[in-house]
């Protein structure tokens, strides 16, 4: 399970950062975001919501998926997991979980658009979090 569970979170982490990328990408060419759904995401990430403290919200993304991937290999590959680190990353993915719900807020009740890759994101962020939890209680 403990395997399985690091497993997980290390590809969710790299589809996230690769998301997270494809978003910043497109903002700084200033090309067309293309939406898988018929919404206009180019209306979310363009928005007044789209930065945080004068950071752009897919570079987060990238930081914290980065973070988040690279801490659990190397915690993984050199068996240094211990109570301290699976509480500190279980933290992590709170906050990324809160500011999601944040996120996604602002697109439901401000923006009043969707954005499917900042939806998928929101997702990843979730179900990383919950495989967090389960590692920390199974650890």
């Amino acid at each position: 399970m403990h395997t399985l569970l690091i497993n997980i979170i290390g590809i969710l982490s790299i589809v996230g950062f690769t998301i997270s990328t494809y978003i910043y990408n497109k903002k700084i060419t200033k090309k067309k975001l293309v939406c898988p759904r018929r919404s206009n995401c180019d209306t979310v990430i363009h928005s007044d919501y789209s930065k945080i403290l004068g950071i752009k919200v897919e570079v987060l993304g990238m930081i914290y998926y980065f973070l988040v991937g690279s801490v659990y290999t190397y915690v993984f590959i050199f068996s240094l997991w211990s109570e301290n680190v699976a509480l500190v990353m279980l933290g992590i993915s709170m906050c990324s979980v809160l500011f999601s719900i944040y996120l996604v807020s602002m697109q439901a009740f401000i923006i009043k658009q969707w954005c499917i890759w900042c939806l998928s994101s929101a997702l990843i962020s979730i179900v990383i979090f919950i495989a967090s939890y389960i590692h920390m209680v199974n650890y």
